[in-house]
């Protein structure tokens, strides 16, 4: 499958699929960094973020399945090796072992507003290349993450 037989254009669409590569890299470095987060939480807020952790990664989980099945919508191979994630992400890997609850929250926060930037990126090739599907789809991702980051600054009393 090419992208022409979606009725889109492989030169305008390429853009949006390099941009959903590294989108793609990003989420498995979050996705990894929520599954350190639900593991090695501690403290007073441990049923809370213990949840909410496993919540967001479960979402993670699904998100990345369809932004590389997007991938090859698009008639392209997604990335799918953690090399070429750690190399092409702009979210770095960090050690959630004995870190604290709050710092947990802000380090989900941060990946959440770099996530969100790359999702802006997207929305503007998609509207470029006329790619519709992409653009929902990263939409769709985008609304879920700007709620979740209303919660985690609200649960963290940040303004």
């Amino acid at each position: 499958m090419d992208a022409k037989e979606i009725s889109l254009n492989e030169k305008e669409v390429k853009p949006v699929v390099d941009l959903l590569n590294e989108y793609l890299a990003n989420y498995h470095i979050h996705y990894q960094k929520l599954r350190g987060c639900h593991w090695n939480i501690k403290g007073q807020n441990f049923f809370t973020l213990h949840v909410k952790f496993e919540e967001l990664y479960t979402n993670a989980q699904l998100t990345i399945d369809e932004i590389a099945e997007r991938v090859l919508t698009l008639g392209k191979p997604p990335h799918s090796r953690f090399a070429d994630y750690i190399q092409e992400s702009r979210i770095k890997e960090i050690n959630t072992i004995g870190m604290a609850d709050l710092d947990m929250v802000d380090a989900v926060l941060d990946d959440m507003s770099i996530l969100i930037e790359i999702e802006r990126e997207i929305l503007d090739a998609t509207a470029q290349a006329g790619d519709d599907g992409s653009n929902d789809m990263v939409n769709r991702f985008m609304q879920f993450k700007e709620k979740n980051t209303w919660m985690l600054r609200s649960f963290a009393g940040k303004k």
